[in-house]
C-alpha cells in the first residue's frame, strides 16, 4: 500500500465507494486521480514526440487525418463504455492532438 492509498488519518480509502468517504477523503481522491491525468497525458506526450521523429526521419506529414479521425472515434467509443461525455471526452483529445501538432511542427 501506498502513502497515496491511505487519508491522512492512515485508513485506507482504495476499498471505500465514494458514497462512504467524506469530503476531505473524496477531495484526496480527486488530487490523485487529477496527478494520474498528468502523468497519462506526459506519457502520451512522450509516445507524441516520438513519433513525431520517427515521422520526421521518414519525411511523413505532420498530420495524419485518417490517423486523428480513428484517435477521435476511439474516445468516442472509450467515453460510452465509461459513461463520460463523448462530446468532452473528445474536445480532450482533439485539445490533445492539436497541441501534438504544434509541438511535432515547432521541432521540425
Amino acid at each position: 500500500m501506498t502513502a497515496d492509498e491511505n487519508t491522512t488519518d492512515g485508513s485506507d480509502t482504495t476499498d471505500r465507494v465514494p458514497e462512504e468517504m467524506n469530503l476531505e477523503e473524496l477531495r484526496e481522491e480527486i488530487q490523485t486521480i487529477d496527478r494520474e491525468i498528468v502523468e497519462l497525458i506526459a506519457q502520451r506526450t512522450y509516445v507524441a514526440d516520438t513519433i513525431a521523429a520517427v515521422k520526421g526521419e521518414k519525411g511523413l506529414p505532420t498530420t495524419d487525418e485518417k490517423q486523428e479521425e480513428q484517435v477521435m472515434e476511439r474516445a468516442g467509443r472509450n467515453a460510452e463504455q465509461f459513461d463520460v461525455d463523448a462530446n468532452l471526452v473528445k474536445a480532450i483529445f482533439r485539445l490533445l492532438i492539436e497541441l501534438n501538432k504544434v509541438e511535432q511542427r515547432s521541432n521540425r
